[in-house]
């Protein structure tokens, strides 16, 4: 399952999706469409701006923007940054591999060939 932070990342990210072309987008209107809590929100915009996913303007005329086209922005990285690795185990996982301590032999591991 998903975090709840990830969850409304993903609304947020729909919203900014939908007003993609039209300019930056309050944290205020965010959070009233999405129905999200506007502090937790703040928090995640800032964490997906750090992540390379929105852009932000500061005074009147300020708010979020997509850093990118919608259709290049890919689920799966948002779940990674917020989440943290996807894989079930960390021998399989893409980006966070690391040897799992119990496993002395990956090759002939039972348990990692069922996730690849």
């Amino acid at each position: 399952m998903i975090s709840k932070k990830a969850k409304y990342a993903l609304l947020a990210l729909k919203h900014l999706a939908k007003k993609y072309d039209q300019g930056t987008v309050l944290i205020s209107e965010i959070a009233t469409a999405c129905k999200i809590p506007k502090k937790f929100l703040e928090a995640i915009l800032l964490e997906l701006r750090n992540g390379g996913f929105l852009k932000s303007k500061k005074g009147k005329g300020g708010g979020y923007y997509l850093a990118k086209p919608p259709d290049a922005i890919n689920i799966i990285d948002i779940l990674r940054l917020l989440d943290g690795p996807i894989a079930l185990v960390p021998c399989v996982s893409l980006r966070y591999y690391e040897q799992c301590e119990e496993c002395p032999d990956e090759e002939i591991c039972g348990i990692r060939d069922g996730f690849l």
